[in-house]
């Protein structure tokens, strides 16, 4: 059997053999699989089929066939285009709605320790860009589920906009498209509006920031105890650290979406 590797994986480079994803499993997988197949039976697209372990120990996983960004340097069109962004909040919609009932098994454990919680959802919690498969303009889902965890709905929304909008310093990334304020307010309503966000948008903001300096950390502390994957993630740190100060700084009407006059009769 002739393995491919796969493009991207910071931190657990994957392989595709016949077809199906295999890669590098960890103590949370168990309970990633459990989700995944609770997806599954919820009829949710868009999300890899968890199909066990192989002879080495690697997690198994169905392929989700498309174009991904890997290592592209500016990312492709489809990552500024609006239509991408309205189709991720629906998407992270719906994910949100399948899990809110999700009973994780016995002895559940995630990449962030942190057990679920009444009213709370279980978020890719990197459901970005990068991450991303696309079949011309229409977006297929998501891959790389081991970060999911369970969390508040607007934790798990936050990062997906700080990197779709895109809510990052303009000096943090140069492929982060463009930099107008006005347009990305208009696209951050635009990715709300699809998500069907009815909470306060100006207290979003500050989530947004805690978030961003909450993932840092989490790289941060990693690196500290010696994990490879996350040393080699420091620069991103940094940015997510600029990124939390240039959100901080936003004015307050960049939280408002503007008003839209009544169409004409």
């Amino acid at each position: 059997m002739s393995e491919e590797t796969l493009p991207g994986g910071n931190t657990d480079g994957a392989v595709l053999i016949d077809g199906v994803v295999h890669k590098r499993a960890a103590s949370w997988t168990p309970t990633v699989h459990a989700l995944l197949r609770h997806l599954e039976r919820a009829g949710v697209d868009g999300v890899p089929r968890a199909l066990g372990f192989d002879e080495q120990g690697r997690q198994m996983l169905t392929y989700l066939p498309g174009e991904v960004i890997g290592d592209r340097v500016p990312w492709p069109a489809w990552a500024h285009a609006d239509s991408t962004l309205i189709q991720v909040g629906q998407w992270m919609r719906r994910i949100h709605d399948a899990t809110a009932d999700f009973m994780p098994p016995e002895g559940e454990r995630w990449f962030i320790d942190r057990p679920m919680q009444p009213g709370w959802i279980v978020g890719h919690q990197d459901a970005a860009p990068y991450n991303a498969v696309m079949d011309g303009d229409r977006l297929i889902g998501f891959f790389d589920w081991d970060t999911a965890s369970p969390s508040r709905r607007e934790d798990d929304l936050a990062f997906s906009a700080l990197l779709w909008v895109p809510l990052t310093a303009a000096e943090a990334a140069e492929q982060s498209g463009s930099h107008d304020v006005r347009d990305r307010s208009r696209r951050l309503h635009l990715l709300l509006d699809a998500y069907r966000y009815d909470s306060d948008r100006r207290a979003f903001g500050a989530v947004v920031v805690r978030r961003a300096r909450r993932q840092a950390g989490v790289i941060r502390s990693m690196a500290d105890a010696g994990d490879g994957a996350s040393i080699a993630l420091l620069p991103i740190a940094s940015r997510l650290e600029q990124s939390a100060s240039y959100v901080e700084a936003l004015p307050g009407d960049f939280w408002t979406p503007e008003r839209r006059l009544p169409p004409a009769l």
